[in-house]
This record gives structure tokens, C-alpha cells and sequence, in this order.
């Protein structure tokens, strides 16, 4: 006789290969099958407090989003797309690949401070993907992203056009007010 499933038959041959396929299968006891709980209240880290250096704190996991976008309030959406598609060309180039957190944040400070000073509109910083680090997250993009949103020269950037980097890399637009980085 055919079992009912939701108005539709199964039919009989159906019904022998699945007890087939379940018969060696042990049925759970009620007392092992846990009710709903509610979430549990997260753990605070226990991170270090005072003068210690933040780039100590490389390994948590911080998720970073594969492509870059910051924009400021006040800044044109047609310019923060003409960033985003390469019409603007960056005028000079920071390549972080292979370098340690703390050597690249020197080279990026001193890139941004020069850029700033040479009167740079728009500049291209290669942070790489992250493929080759131990825990196979993008640390120097990680980072990068925050240092280009801790500076206020920096109006927008945008991960780079595919043929210029992509993901690897960014566009940053830089305001031409500020002399250098503070």
C-alpha cells in the first residue's frame, strides 16, 4: 500500500529502497535530541590595553570585504564612479606586497605624506589579495582599508579597475587641502 505524502503517492518500489537504505541506520533516543536554545552572550577578547602597538593584533580574524569602497559625505557620485572605472588615472603607485604590517605602514605614511605634498589627486596602492599570507586572510588590505578611512586627506578610494588590479589593489582620491598627514 502506497504512503501519503503531501497528497502525492510514493510508490511501493520508492518506498523498498528507502527502508533498504535505512536499515542498517539506529533511530536516535528522545533524550539525546537537544531543545532550542537561546544565543549565548559573546565572549569579550582579551586584548592588550594601553601603548601597545595595534599591528600586535594581526591575528585576529577581521573580515574585509573583497571589494574596497569608502566615500565621504559631500563627495560627487559621478567622481566617486569616475575613481571607481579608472577614468581617473593615479599619478603615482605603493606596492605592499611581501612586506611585514609595520613596514607597511611606514612606506604607506611616507607614500601618502609625499603624494599629499606633490599636490596628487589620485594615487593607486597595491595591497595584494591575501593568498599568500599564513591564515590566508588579506592582512595589508585589511589594513590598508583602515588607514585610508583614518585620514581625513582621503576623500574616496575604490578597489582598482580588473585591468589595473582589482581586488589587489586601490584607487585613492586625495583632497587637495591638506599639506601633509597629520
Amino acid at each position: 500500500m502506497a504512503a501519503m505524502n503531501g497528497g502525492n503517492k510514493i510508490p511501493e518500489d520508492d518506498q523498498a529502497l528507502f527502508r533498504d537504505a535505512m536499515a542498517d541506520v539506529d533511530p536516535l533516543a528522545s533524550d539525546t535530541i537537544e531543545p532550542h536554545r537561546s544565543r549565548h552572550r559573546p565572549v569579550p577578547l582579551n586584548l592588550p590595553v594601553g601603548d601597545e602597538d595595534e599591528d600586535q593584533l594581526g591575528d585576529l580574524n577581521i573580515e574585509t570585504p573583497e571589494f574596497l569602497e569608502f566615500v565621504r559625505p559631500g563627495i560627487q557620485k559621478r567622481l566617486f564612479q569616475d575613481l571607481q572605472r579608472g577614468v581617473i588615472e593615479p599619478e603615482a603607485t605603493l606596492d605592499l606586497h611581501g612586506m611585514r604590517v609595520v613596514e607597511a605602514r611606514t612606506a604607506f605614511s611616507r607614500f601618502i605624506d609625499q603624494s599629499l605634498q606633490a599636490g596628487r589627486r589620485c594615487v593607486r596602492i597595491i595591497h595584494g589579495k591575501g593568498r599568500g599570507s599564513e591564515s590566508q586572510q588579506p592582512v595589508l588590505k585589511q589594513k590598508t582599508n583602515q588607514w585610508l578611512q583614518q585620514l581625513d586627506a582621503v576623500l574616496a578610494f575604490s578597489a582598482a579597475p580588473r585591468w589595473d588590479g582589482g581586488t589587489g589593489a586601490a584607487y585613492v582620491l586625495l583632497s587637495k587641502k591638506y599639506g601633509q598627514v597629520k
